[in-house]
């Protein structure tokens, strides 16, 4: 077996190719685009390299084939979250089943971190964001997965732990059939709400990108960043991000509620573009954003997805969050358009989302795991996520 480390044209195909080689027997599987792949390991493209590093390989047989792969990284934000030492990630983990093979992709990359002055990682996760390719999924494989969500063969999780690492956290997928009516107190809530002229619940609007993306700003960063759960962020970060969402977006479906004109909380949803994304094998040319405008306006899509949901501090457990979910509910019940809705993954160390979740009557869809392997167990022992308790909001980027 051969260690190859990626930085090569051809090699990069190698690695790209392997998370559809290893999964090509599930015929749920959906590939991931290849440019967005590559735009993680892109200096120019991923501001995570101005504090960080990474490395990715490739395990070769003695036949040339490619049987493993894997990618380390590291970055001041993630790498002292939540402990007292410093703790660098893998991911991008793509193996045949055999523990030797795992083994050596493992050590290779714990050797590169130790080199770094890291003591532990977390993987398999991305080397950004969490709405991206974050955990292992080890319940789900009966579905396709939606966008930017992990999808790997079952044996992965016996690979992984044979290895030494452990349940850092669980992170809990619900579905919901969108036809279904949500629980009396929604109604309920909402009728509160709407009699109250000082409350309103409205959709974005394209033609006003600006104003939402200032609302968003303004929601996000009273909700998380205050609470050090994440790095406060700015309209151009997001006006940048509704740019590139806007091809697929549908406005019916980005919910923002508001006291006297104050954005309060925001319900943040899109189309699943894995029912776009399936047919184009990774690729994303001409032809195929021609062909995904095609499906958007012949109505190929009646999935949604959930990217952020939160509530500005004050004005949790009054209610809005039930406000704003059943304002978005009866547009979707009289569009008639979407069926089926899976919500971004809350962790268990958040209980109070996943308790927001279940109370729409959501059944759990998917579980991932992220885990954890320290080092050096004897100086410093494995534990377990601590639990937050002083938040309802959540997001993928938590």
């Amino acid at each position: 077996m051969n260690v190859v480390e990626v930085n090569t044209p051809g090699l990069v195909r190698s690695f790209l190719n392997l998370n559809a080689t290893v999964n090509q027997d599930n015929p749920y599987y959906i590939r991931p685009l290849d440019n967005e792949v590559e735009q993680v390991f892109d200096p120019t493209k991923n501001k995570l390299f101005k504090d960080g590093g990474a490395k990715r390989w490739i395990v070769q047989n003695n036949a040339g084939e490619t049987v493993g792969r894997i990618a380390a990284f590291y970055y001041s934000k993630y790498k002292n979250k939540g402990t007292e030492f410093p703790v660098g990630c893998v991911g991008y983990f793509d193996c045949i089943n055999d523990q030797g093979v795992a083994n050596l992709l493992f050590d290779t990359a714990k050797h590169w971190l130790k080199q770094n002055g890291m003591e532990a990682m977390d993987g398999p996760i991305n080397f950004g964001d969490r709405d991206k390719w974050w955990g292992l999924m080890v319940e789900g494989f009966h579905k396709e997965p939606m966008y930017g969500m992990s999808f790997n063969p079952s044996y992965y999780e016996q690979l992984i732990t044979q290895y030494g690492f452990e349940n850092y956290y669980n992170q809990y997928y619900y579905g919901i059939d969108i036809q279904q009516e949500l629980p009396p107190r929604f109604k309920e809530r909402y009728e509160k709400f709407k009699a109250k002229p000082d409350y309103q619940a409205r959709h974005l609007d394209k033609n006003n990108l600006e104003k939402f993306a200032q609302d968003f700003v303004t929601i996000y960063n009273a909700a998380w960043a205050q609470h050090g759960e994440a790095k406060a962020i700015t309209l151009e970060q997001i006006m940048k991000l509704f740019k590139t969402l806007k091809p697929i977006m549908d406005e019916r479906v980005v919910w923002f509620a508001y006291y006297k004109e104050d954005p309060i909380a925001m319900f943040i949803n899109i189309p699943d573009v894995n029912q776009y994304f399936k047919y184009f094998n990774g690729k994303l040319g001409l032809l195929q954003k021609i062909h995904l405008m095609w499906m958007k306006w012949t109505g190929k899509n009646n999935r949604l997805t959930g990217l952020a949901f939160g509530v500005v501090p004050k004005y949790q457990s009054l209610g809005i969050d039930s406000f704003l979910i059943y304002s978005s509910a009866l547009l979707l019940y009289k569009i008639n358009v979407y069926k089926e809705y899976e919500m971004g993954w809350a962790a268990d160390w958040n209980p109070k989302m996943v308790n927001i979740y279940k109370s729409l009557g959501a059944k759990p869809s998917r579980r991932m795991v992220t885990y954890r392997h320290i080092f050096d167990t004897q100086s410093t022992p494995f534990e377990r996520h601590p639990v937050m308790e002083y938040s309802t909001s959540t997001s993928p980027s938590d």
